[in-house]
Order: structure tokens, then C-alpha cells, then sequence
């Protein structure tokens, strides 16, 4: 695994800036930030490219729109030459509490738009989802009946930010363990924090 690709799901654009839709790209900036690179704008993404260790990063930050993610997931797993194994994508789940983390190697797209997207660009493995790793980042779910999309794509309060900050800290520490120690040693180091 010299080569990771770790893509961050969100929607461009100023008005989805903090929203809670939006964490992947927060945690890639802060991930960017730890291997003092930056973004460019590309095809399909915001790139950005490091090394630790012997492991070079690819950071992506699509700009297709969640609906659309897996058109940016599959061109830069071609383009990079990048096997199934060795992708990460960060998503935010309103089935977490606010600020947990929780990494899986495969499982369904739990009604998320961005992972169906990515479901349907790759494929389906044998047993209908997909083998590929994700690491899910608790936004909480304290919406009324009916407003889970205004929740979702609401901004971060006061409140929540002071949550998410340290634990945003601790997700980027999980890429980089995802990519040097392999998924099975990061859950377990990850999962019950």
C-alpha cells in the first residue's frame, strides 16, 4: 500500500462551508494541513498530494456534488492506478452521535447519497455492497420528523464545534493509520474512542 487514495465527501461551493454534509472536507483540510500540503483545483476535485513514510497520499475533495461523488471516486482510482484496497472515503452519518468516529472495511451506503453514488461508479461486490473502506464521522441526528436534508446541510453550532475539533484531530490521525498499519489495527485502535 505505497499509493492511498482518501477522498472526503461534501458539496462545493461558500454556502456549504461548516455545514455538517460537509465534515469530509473539513477532516481532508485538516489532514492537508498535518502534511503541510495544499489544494489545487483539478478535474472532477480539489487535489492535494504527501507523503509519510513511505506512503504517498492522494486527497480528494470532489466537486461533482455529493450525488455525483463516484464520477471523481473512479477517475482518480484510474487515473492513479489505485486498487480498491488502498481507497478511503470519510463521510459524515446522522446514525452516529456527534464527533464518533467509526472505520469499516465495506458495508451498505446506509441511505447516503455520496456512498450510493460511489456504489454505483465501482459496482457491488457478491453480497450487494462494496468492498471498500470508509471511515464515518458522527454528525448526530437532533432533527425533527421530516428535517433530517435542512439538518444535514445546516452549519455546525457554536456548541458542536467545540466537539468536533478534537475528534476532527483524531480522524486525521486515522487516515494516517489507515495507510501505514492497514484497516484491520486501525479499527481496533479507532472503533471505541
Amino acid at each position: 500500500m505505497n499509493k492511498v487514495l482518501i477522498v472526503g465527501l461534501g458539496n462545493p461551493g461558500s454556502e456549504y462551508d461548516n455545514t455538517r454534509h460537509n465534515i469530509g472536507f473539513k477532516i481532508l483540510d485538516a489532514f492537508a494541513d498535518a502534511l503541510k500540503v495544499s489544494f489545487d483545483a483539478s478535474r472532477l476535485a480539489f487535489t492535494a498530494e504527501g507523503k509519510i513514510k513511505n506512503k504517498t497520499f492522494i486527497l480528494v475533495k470532489p466537486t461533482t456534488f455529493m450525488n455525483l461523488s463516484g464520477k471523481a471516486v473512479n477517475y482518480y482510482m484510474q487515473q492513479e492506478k489505485i486498487p480498491v484496497e488502498n481507497l478511503l472515503i470519510i463521510t459524515d452519518d446522522v446514525a452516529l452521535p456527534i464527533g464518533q468516529i467509526r472505520l469499516r472495511p465495506k458495508g451498505s451506503d446506509g441511505g447516503h447519497n455520496g456512498l450510493k453514488s460511489i456504489h454505483e461508479f465501482l459496482g457491488s461486490g457478491p453480497d450487494g455492497y462494496r468492498d471498500y473502506s470508509r471511515l464515518r464521522f458522527g454528525i448526530g441526528n437532533e432533527y425533527p420528523k421530516g428535517g433530517q436534508v435542512d439538518f444535514v446541510l445546516g452549519k455546525w453550532t457554536n456548541e458542536e464545534l467545540k466537539i468536533i475539533l478534537p475528534r476532527i484531530d483524531l480522524a486525521t490521525k486515522a487516515i494516517r493509520d489507515f495507510a501505514l498499519m492497514g484497516m484491520e489495527k486501525t479499527m481496533s485502535a479507532y472503533n471505541n474512542k
